[in-house]
């Protein structure tokens, strides 16, 4: 199989099913996003060291290639293969995490500012990525029904991320930065 293809050197690519469309497609922008999400979760789990934060993440990286094949897919022209389906117990599975981590977590009781440890960092820049994968999604929605179970998910692992991120600063023992509302 050869990388590369030259069939996009004009500014179109193929979603699945073989429509193309341009590279600048709302389509894109929010597939595209959650390829990057994706990418940074990778460079994310390099710093994890719990099974279960490692477990997780391995899940969310496959669910979003789940989600990319959906937002991939034009399905007033292609079947949406099952495969590519988020369901409410994947969306119920984050809101597990989340208690669980939430569980041994401080109360919040202020505003953070995004960083502290290394991992924590990361994990706060996966967290902005995952909103701004959401907004794609929800600009597609604006064009073409997007999945509640999808959307709920995205969600979901935008709160995973600011908590685990809350995690990570906890067991490396850096103190969570709290936003100063004195703004000096």
């Amino acid at each position: 199989m050869k990388i590369y293809t030259k069939t996009g050197d004009k500014g179109t690519t193929s979603l699945v099913g073989g429509v193309r469309v341009s590279k600048t497609d709302a389509r894109l922008e929010a597939y595209g996003t959650v390829d990057e999400l994706n990418s940074e979760l990778g460079l994310l789990q390099t710093y994890l060291t719990a099974e279960e934060d490692l477990e997780c993440i391995a899940f969310v990286q496959r669910k979003l290639f789940a989600i990319g094949g959906y937002l991939a897919t034009d399905q007033t022209k292609t079947d949406l293969r099952k495969s590519c389906v988020i369901t409410q117990e994947d969306v119920e599975k984050m809101e597990h995490a989340i208690d669980e981590i939430d569980r041994v977590l401080p109360p919040l009781r202020s505003f953070i500012i995004p960083g502290g440890s290394r991992s924590s960092a990361v994990c706060h820049v996966c967290r902005t990525v995952c909103r701004r994968a959401e907004r794609r999604i929800l600009a597609l929605n604006d064009l073409y029904e997007v999945d509640l179970y999808l959307t709920s998910f995205m969600n979901r692992l935008s709160d995973y991320l600011f908590i685990l991120a809350r995690k990570l600063n906890l067991l490396e023992g850096v103190n969570e930065i709290l936003l100063d509302n004195s703004c000096k």
